[in-house]
């Protein structure tokens, strides 16, 4: 039996993109892999977010009233109002740069859930950053 060239260059260039195949097969099941576990901890790390907006919004609603109450005890005293007021203007800033965090951490997170596979790193980087939270609260013994 005689196999011309052309025969055994085909052979060849068949065998050749079965190993590549075999190869690569592997390579794409992890990768699947991978990108489910991706998928999964954005669904977390937008769970946890929408748990910070939550607590920011009970811990902005008792700064304002206890700035409320403190406004109202300084009314009372004569002539220390102006001194303590830098404080109390600080702690209204303050308030407001929570407000602000909290807004854009929305805005974050619905730019990372819009965005799908093309923000997978900016996800795992969000998955690291909230993990680093949990874990400074636990050290501190806020959990």
């Amino acid at each position: 039996m005689s196999i011309s060239y052309g025969a055994l260059a085909g052979l060849i260039a068949a065998v050749a993109f079965l190993i590549l195949v075999l190869f690569t097969l592997p390579l794409i099941v992890r990768a699947t892999k991978t990108m489910k576990k991706v998928d999964s901890t954005l669904d977390s790390v937008n769970t946890a977010v929408d748990d910070l907006t939550k607590q920011t919004a009970v811990l902005m609603k008792q700064s304002e009233d206890l700035l409320e109450k403190s406004n109202a005890l300084l009314a009372d005293v004569n002539g220390k109002v102006t001194e303590l007021e830098p404080v109390v203007k600080a702690a209204a800033d303050l308030g407001e740069s929570v407000s602000d965090i909290n807004s854009s951490s929305r805005r974050m997170v619905e730019r990372f859930s819009n965005m799908g596979i093309r923000g997978v790193g900016i996800g795992i980087f969000s998955s690291l950053v909230s993990r680093m939270f949990a874990r400074r609260k636990r050290r501190r013994g806020e959990d």
